[in-house]
């Protein structure tokens, strides 16, 4: 006997109040672990003074943690979330457990006696905090239709993005106060109250999970095992060949479709470039301007603000151009992709911007305006991209978003490595020049994407065609 989803246990037809509290917690928890990636940053000072290590090995603390975007954020989630989509998992174990151990790890953290014990520990933290956000992007796709999936993952994407930023503001008062120690016990508490949201709140979304729950309670009500659900019939079949294909899909999604390799590509460069500026805002405003920790934070708030001012400019865009679109089908999803060639034009200016502004003789509000304008950039570059992957590939959704945290894991860590030497021995102007030529390279990728996308999709196995 084939068990159905009954319409108000279908994730889609739930009402609007419960999956905006779905969306919030996993935004919350978004933004939390994201500022968890930089809010070390500002105590990266005082780890050299206690442990006597130089810059890059302090600096390893940010890359070890963004490791999870290589390990963590980026290896991890490519084991992780491909299991959130098999039935007898789900999405919900894996949000509390790996949240539930990246609380946990936070202890012997911030009790590190020893810059090896830190390191360690703030690469184990980030193994176990990535996974939660990869999945996030699938949830979504779970519980919303195909014309508020644009609009939702922008305020998800968005938190992703400004979570890093507002770190360094809340760990930069912190580390200045207590020392490096106590922006790990601020990451602690943020992230604790998070997973209590999501153990007592935070429902299964996956509805092939759903489905293979509801059959196991009617085995057990009615004590006839002829109760199977679809994905149990399917599993039946999965041999151990399929399940190697299904925990590697990941990869070979990554790397043998050129649509999802070239935005990962792209995503990747921003990321890179966002984590350098954690290195590179001490050098340029407490260096040249002489700020100390606590207004080194302050600056990023540059950054904060240029994303609170587009973020609604895109959802109104949004709004009024893409969800009517959803209500004459079929649409292509390429529709979703005009802001990007905004973006690909806004990064390079930011960077030249931020780059030659930088000066004793030029007034310090000058560069932070600059760097506002990256926020316009990652906004309307990454959030369409994002949103573009779960349309074109959504039967693969948590594998495909998993694999594009792999690039941006992967620049998250190297960019911060080479950050204070690229600055001090080029000088600010000339390496953000440099970064500047590199995203000149990357600003026919869109256009491509916009004119080409659905060819490259029709020749694809694994993507839809329409939404």
């Amino acid at each position: 006997i084939l068990c159905t989803l009954h319409a108000p246990k279908n994730p889609q037809n739930w009402s609007t109040g419960r999956k905006l509290f779905i969306t919030t917690q996993i935004c919350l928890l978004n933004f939390g672990i994201y500022i968890g990636s930089s809010i070390y940053t500002p105590g990266e000072p005082s780890v050299m003074e206690e442990f006597g290590v130089s810059e890059v090995v302090a600096t390893l603390g940010l890359s070890l943690f963004v490791l999870y975007i290589d390990l963590g954020y980026g290896l991890g989630p490519m084991l992780f979330s491909p299991m959130s989509e098999v039935p007898t998992i789900g999405r919900s174990r894996i949000y509390f457990w790996t949240l539930f151990l990246f609380v946990l790890l936070q202890l012997p953290t911030g009790y590190a006696s020893n810059i090896e014990m830190l390191l360690v520990f703030r690469f184990l933290s980030g193994f176990f905090g990535g996974p939660v956000l990869a999945t996030g992007g699938a949830t979504i796709i779970d519980i919303d239709p195909p014309a508020d999936i644009p609009y939702v993952i922008g305020i998800f994407g968005a938190c992703g993005v400004l979570g890093p930023v507002f770190g360094p503001l809340v760990g930069g008062f912190a580390s200045q106060a207590k020392g490096w120690r106590w922006t790990i016990w601020e990451l602690a508490w943020l992230c604790a109250v998070v997973l209590i949201m999501l153990f007592f709140f935070m429902p299964e979304t996956n509805s092939s999970n759903i489905l293979y729950r509801r059959a196991q309670r009617m085995r057990q009500s009615t004590n006839d095992l002829s109760f199977k659900s679809q994905s149990e019939i399917d599993v039946a079949e999965v041999t151990a060949k399929g399940s190697i294909v299904t925990l590697s899909r990941a990869f070979t999604l990554t790397f043998t479709e050129p649509v999802i390799f070239f935005v990962d590509l792209y995503c990747g460069l921003l990321y890179g470039i966002l984590y350098l500026w954690f290195v590179s805002f001490p050098v340029v405003f407490g260096d040249i301007y002489g700020f100390n920790t606590s207004q080194q934070g302050l600056v990023f708030l540059g950054i904060f603000v240029g994303g609170i001012v587009t973020l609604p400019c895109y959802l109104a865009w949004i709004r009024s151009y893409i969800v009517p679109r959803f209500s004459q089908p079929p649409v292509k999803p390429e529709v979703i992709l005009p802001p990007t060639l905004l973006g690909a034009l806004a990064l390079p200016v930011c960077l030249f911007w931020y780059g030659w502004t930088s000066n004793a003789t030029i007034h310090w509000m000058a560069p932070l305006v600059g760097s506002s304008l990256f926020t316009i950039s990652i906004i309307t570059l990454f959030m369409p991209v994002l949103s573009y992957l779960g349309m074109a590939y959504p039967y693969h959704a948590a594998s495909v978003l998993a694999g594009n945290t792999l690039f941006r894991a992967s620049c998250g860590i190297v960019f911060p490595l080479f950050a204070r030497a690229l600055f001090r021995n080029l000088g600010v102007g000339p390496a953000n020049s440099l970064l500047g030529g590199l995203s000149i390279l990357f600003i026919p990728v869109p256009f491509i994407l916009l004119n080409y996308g659905e060819r490259m999709r029709r020749r694809s196995k694994n993507a839809t065609h329409n939404v």
